[in-house]
């Protein structure tokens, strides 16, 4: 069988959009017949899922999948790197913890891990006729080229086609494209097949003369100006700001608390698509108010991250309003920190025991083994019960509730979560996408209000992301040259005008 032909876009930053083009090319090269994966060889992330097998990979690559139309697959993102610190992550080889290593550390093994992803590249290429290949950060970051394993150094070990990607909407898109080449070396930049200006607002004409002299410049052509595209999907990085552009008009208020180490805040995404729910992240105890739903989101560091609200106020804020009625929700990390007692006697997080916020009747204990599995569950509390769930797992922690009730029954018939009166807690990440629970929360906070849930028709959580999918491959596909892109696959256009 002939191996995929592959293409890969590169950023002159971290942020410049590279994500969303491979979102975009692995639906438009799906669209166009192929089959198609994505693949990035290091992720750093907190946005995870869980794989049909049990394997943890980045949220990215999943979402990339899902618009190609396969399975997410763990070979996609071989290599994981969830912060835990600004100098310190844990690693994941191939979907599994492979240890916590200091930035030092890592780079000294890095490596070790290009066998792992070789195997997982050559693996995919083997089953699909094109692979869509995102970098991290930028080539440029020349204190970084030794021993590169996810920009130059990726393309070279696959011998992979580049398209290098600046973005506009932050300033200063010629001298990022032009900086980023100079600083390549000649085997580099005979790579690099085209430039692309990402997130553009406004006339392209304006940019001409600017276009026609980058090209000369740098001796590459500009093989796309990609209008700045609002559409809803899924960020790769949780420490992306999030615009609460979903909280006007809407009647029901849903607060999410902004942790500093918030991790798949992706869980609430259907929240935020649903017209009835208004949904903003807080950070701050007086930006809070008095919203109709209180949400703790999941974490990498539930310790440090308690201890944050508990100094800011959050924690006092949230407390008062529970005790008032107000419902509160925490999942994963969130879920943890209501509970009576953390323990932490093996220093997973930070060796000690701390006292949770008290709203559940939980202790949790954390231990080095880390809990991942995919799994359906039924809602057996309060408003929400008989609600359906198909969610996932990924913690480090272990909880025993003490009281009050479970607020699941898993497939497996073991009891998960708890509820308490107005407070609710589950380890379930993807809670909301099945859509189940989305509609039964919703129908719950707008009968509290005395508004009637027939004014509000949500689309499904599947068939709104599906739409996003189309607007953005739509988007790129009008301003993108994509014979350029199918020449330097070395592949034929199916849609090329004869």
């Amino acid at each position: 069988m002939a191996k995929a032909k592959c293409i890969m876009i590169q950023g002159t930053m971290s942020g410049a959009g590279k994500s969303l083009l491979c979102t975009a090319l692995c639906r438009i090269f799906a669209q166009d017949g192929w089959r198609v994966a994505p693949f990035k060889s290091q992720n750093m992330a907190l946005n995870s899922c869980i794989t049909a097998d049990g394997l943890e990979m980045g949220r990215a690559q999943a979402v990339q999948a899902q618009a190609a139309g396969c399975e997410p697959d763990v070979r996609m993102n071989p290599i994981l790197l969830k912060p835990s610190s600004d100098t310190g992550s844990q690693v994941i080889v191939n979907g599994e913890v492979w240890g916590d290593y200091s930035a030092a550390d890592y780079f000294k093994n890095k490596t070790r891990l290009i066998p792992h992803v070789l195997e997982a590249y050559n693996s995919l290429a083997e089953k699909n006729d094109i692979l869509v290949i995102e970098g991290a950060g930028s080539p440029a970051e020349i204190n970084l080229r030794e021993n590169d394993i996810v920009n130059m150094g990726l393309a070279e070990l696959v011998d992979a086609p580049v398209l290098l990607a600046g973005d506009i909407d932050r300033g200063g898109v010629f001298a990022q494209l032009y900086g980023t080449v100079a600083l390549l070396n000649e085997e580099e930049r005979e790579r690099v097949k085209g430039l692309i200006i990402n997130k553009f607002r406004g006339d392209v004409g304006i940019l001409r003369p600017g276009l026609t002299q980058l090209e000369e410049l740098t001796g590459l052509p500009v093989v796309g100006v990609i209008p700045y595209t609002r559409v809803d999907i899924d960020d790769e990085d949780s420490l992306a700001p999030r615009l609460n552009a979903h909280e006007a008009h809407r009647p029901v208020d849903v607060a999410v608390i902004r942790l500093p180490h918030i991790s798949n805040f992706t869980d609430f995404s259907p929240l935020e698509s649903h017209p009835a729910l208004g949904v903003r992240y807080v950070e701050q105890a007086s930006g809070l108010g008095t919203p109709d739903l209180i949400v703790l989101p999941g974490t990498k560091s539930t310790m440090a991250d308690l201890g944050w609200m508990r100094q800011n106020g959050l924690e006092a804020a949230v407390r008062k309003l529970a005790a008032t009625g107000t419902p509160v929700l925490g999942v994963c990390g969130g879920y943890q920190m209501l509970g009576q007692t953390l323990r932490d006697p093996e220093g997973v997080e930070q060796a000690g025991e701390m006292r949770g916020m008290g709203l559940l009747p939980c202790e949790t204990e954390f231990t080095s083994s880390k809990a991942r599995t995919r799994t359906t569950a039924k809602v057996m509390a309060g408003p929400f019960a008989g609600a359906s769930i198909q969610g996932y797992e990924i913690h480090m922690g272990r909880t025993k509730r003490m009281a009050g009730q479970p607020l699941c029954l898993l497939e497996n018939g073991q009891e998960e979560g708890a509820a308490q009166g107005n407070v609710f807690g589950t380890y379930l990440h993807g809670l909301f996408d099945e859509g189940s629970l989305t509609e039964t929360l919703a129908a719950w906070l707008l009968a509290r209000k005395g508004i009637a849930r027939e004014n509000f028709r949500p689309q499904s959580h599947w068939d709104y992301q599906q739409s996003q999918y189309d607007l953005l491959a739509d988007a790129v596909r009008a301003s993108l040259d994509l014979d350029a892109v199918y020449r330097a696959m070395r592949l034929a256009n199916p849609n090329q005008k004869k």
